[in-house]
């Protein structure tokens, strides 16, 4: 993980403004949601700075995260265009490595709607690790831009009727009312299927992808 200043690229359409800025609030809510349940979870909580254990293996994330993922390299990119060239290799090395197996469209790199072939890809690749990870420090170089499930890795999630555990680094040896009490609800109100929902009508809605292929397919 990794705590970044950032220069802000500017939205070429009021189109983007608008999907820029409908993410802002939703990344304030789950942040704001994960520092309380941090702030309850106090020393259960193991996350710090260099680790990167959830940093490991592909997971699908959404045509928000693929847009923040890629606003978030060209922001890199004006601000240190070296560190953004390392990790577009990193990026291109990684899909080289995933192409053949696939589960989709690989041109786009979106995945197809088969949640079997999905599962075996993401456990065919599980050792790799992400390419927004800068091996030297292992810090995120796109931490302010990191998909949802990246920020909600540590403290015990409530999503709809799944209770997701902690992370397994967290919570060591805690009675369970321990975990519960830190348990949080990150997107309450459902913003983010709000989001995506108004994507999909205006025809922006592209698919799930991989963090690899979602900054691969922007080069």
């Amino acid at each position: 993980m990794n705590e970044d200043s950032h220069t802000e690229a500017t939205p070429a359409t009021s189109r983007e403004w608008d999907l820029w800025q409908a993410d802002k609030k939703l990344l304030a809510i789950i942040d704001g949601a994960l520092f309380e349940s941090s702030r309850l979870s106090g020393d259960w909580l193991a996350c710090s700075p260099g680790c990167s254990d959830c940093c490991i293996g592909p997971f699908a994330i959404t045509p928000l995260d693929a847009d923040r993922l890629r606003r978030g390299l060209m922001e890199l990119a004006l601000r240190d265009p070296d560190r953004a060239q390392k990790l577009r290799s990193r990026a291109m090395a990684v899909t080289t490595i995933m192409s053949e197996q696939f589960p989709g469209n690989l041109a786009l790199g979106i995945l197809n709607d088969d949640n079997k072939a999905e599962d075996r890809f993401c456990d065919r690749f599980a050792s790799l690790h992400c390419p927004s990870l800068d091996p030297g420090t292992g810090l995120c170089d796109l931490y302010l831009f990191r998909p949802l499930s990246c920020r909600m890795c540590g403290p015990p999630i409530q999503i709809g009727e799944y209770s997701l555990p902690p992370c397994h680094r967290c919570f060591v040896d805690a009675p369970e009312h321990e975990i519960e009490k830190c348990r949080v609800i990150p997107d309450p109100a459902g913003l983010e299927d709000m989001i995506l929902g108004r994507l999909g009508k205006n025809g922006h809605l592209r698919g799930s992808t991989v963090v690899a292929f979602a900054l691969a397919t922007h080069l």
